[in-house]
């Protein structure tokens, strides 16, 4: 059963998408920590992001380094954060949060709620 980060890839369900390519796809978290929130997934659908063969595990980090270089150009942050986490979704992935201190990146923290026209701004702020 494909998992739903492979159904929005896929434009079965929609997304507020950052950047593409052949083997990888960045889209904004829909709870997100910051502003410009995003998640980057191989479009290889695997659980584990170290189950991932190596060739597709340093694309995926090439990948994300682009969208991460993206995000600090358009948004305003001392870096952006790369994260592993989250059990919820068995497809690898990893967060780029754009942060000022470390609690920027603390997952128990409040998530912040945005309208869709404020994601599809960021996308697109984003995806330029």
């Amino acid at each position: 059963m494909a998992t739903v980060f492979s159904k929005i890839i896929a434009g079965e369900i929609p997304s507020y998408k950052v950047a593409e390519d052949e083997n990888y796809y960045a889209f904004l978290d829909i709870n997100p920590l910051a502003e410009g929130h995003t998640l980057v997934v191989p479009k290889k659908e695997v659980d584990y992001i170290f189950d991932l063969d190596d060739e597709t595990l340093a694309g995926l980090t090439r990948f994300a380094k682009k969208v991460a270089h993206r995000i600090k150009s358009k948004i305003e942050c001392k870096k952006v954060a790369m994260v592993v986490l989250g059990l919820e979704v068995p497809h690898a992935h990893i967060h780029l949060i754009p942060m000022n201190s470390e609690n920027d990146v603390d997952f128990k923290r409040e998530k912040l709620r945005f309208t869709p026209e404020e994601f599809r701004k960021t996308a697109a702020i984003l995806a330029e």
